[in-house]
């Protein structure tokens, strides 16, 4: 028999969530949704079903004030949409999903789900695709990757990659003064659409870094033409999972964006990674890179009416070639 009940203290939510959710994956970790709700500072709202022998079932949510429903802790947004990906409702047994989503007194808008085992994957309702590389496919070789091109566009890419490198490319890794420069640069792109346009989100993003480098997780990844940024992507590897975060592109370096992605995808073969995660956000260049999909899921029960004319594409600020 479960007995549901609601928490909000932060200690009691962190200990829940420590109990109940594994650290399989980076946004997994207290410690990143930390990060967020350091600044955000959403009041939390864990609906717990406990049984005799732990925890069957947790919904950690955090109440939008902006958008008048809960989403997924922390509630970090940009343009109103929470950010972090692949998170997880972790339930024992049929109807506790239902009956967590019951107690919730309130509209709820949960994005970037797992898949949720109470549920056939063909009844769940995709919210966005993330994309994925996966270095073992390839034989950890990014030549074996080109191969799977045809010549024209294997050739065609390759010529749009020497163009930019002949201008002197070189590559800086690992430098968290850069982050000063991967903001400017997002900024300078999108303006107010830049999710960095929001102090919190700045500030979190910031934070997140920090923990990053403390953990020795931090891949910051900056290419240089002769001193000047031309891109700077912040990411990070957790139990082989390569993540690209986020970044920023200089308008003036045309296929700097590509070369950076290619960087990405070479770096996690030297290494032997198992996978590159370039995250959600349906945008051209992930299909012309042969990247594998991966769904994530959407439970709500609130209408939520798009603010941006380009609809998926507002997800991220991405780079534009």
């Amino acid at each position: 028999m479960l007995r549901f009940r609601v928490i909000t203290d932060s200690e009691e939510c962190r200990e829940a969530w420590k109990r109940a959710i594994p650290e399989e994956l980076i946004t997994d970790l207290w410690e990143v949704r930390e990060c967020f709700q350091r600044h955000f500072q959403r009041p939390a709202h864990f609906i717990v079903a406990e049984a005799a022998g732990g925890i069957g079932g947790l919904l950690p949510l955090s109440w939008i004030e902006e958008s008048l429903c809960y989403g997924y802790f922390p509630g970090e947004t940009w343009e109103n949409k929470t950010w972090l990906e692949q998170n997880r409702i972790p339930i024992c047994g049929d109807g506790v999903l239902e009956d967590l989503l019951s107690h919730c007194p309130r509209p709820y808008h949960l994005r970037y789900l797992l898949p949720i085992e109470s549920i056939a994957e063909s009844d769940q309702v995709v919210d966005e695709t993330g994309y994925l590389f996966f270095p073992a496919h390839y034989d950890y070789d990014i030549e074996n990757y080109f191969q799977q091109f045809s010549h024209r566009s294997s050739k065609k890419m390759k010529r749009e990659l020497a163009a930019i490198e002949d201008r002197g490319v070189r590559c800086r890794r690992d430098d968290t003064g850069d982050f000063e420069h991967l903001v400017r640069l997002n900024m300078s792109r999108f303006g107010t659409s830049s999710y960095f346009h929001d102090r919190r989100f700045l500030e979190g993003f910031r934070s997140l870094m920090e923990f990053l480098n403390d953990r020795g997780w931090l891949r910051m990844t900056t290419l240089l033409v002769g001193d000047e940024p031309a891109a700077v992507d912040m990411g990070c590897v957790y139990r082989g999972a390569y993540t690209l975060l986020g970044g920023g592109t200089h308008d003036g370096y045309l296929g700097v964006a590509k070369l950076i992605n290619v960087h990405h995808m070479r770096r996690a073969c030297e290494e032997r990674l198992d996978l590159v995660d370039f995250l959600c956000g349906d945008f051209s260049w992930k299909n012309l890179f042969h990247l594998t999909p991966r769904p994530l899921y959407l439970l709500s029960n609130h209408v939520v009416e798009p603010r941006h004319p380009d609809g998926l594409e507002a997800r991220r600020p991405a780079r534009v070639e």
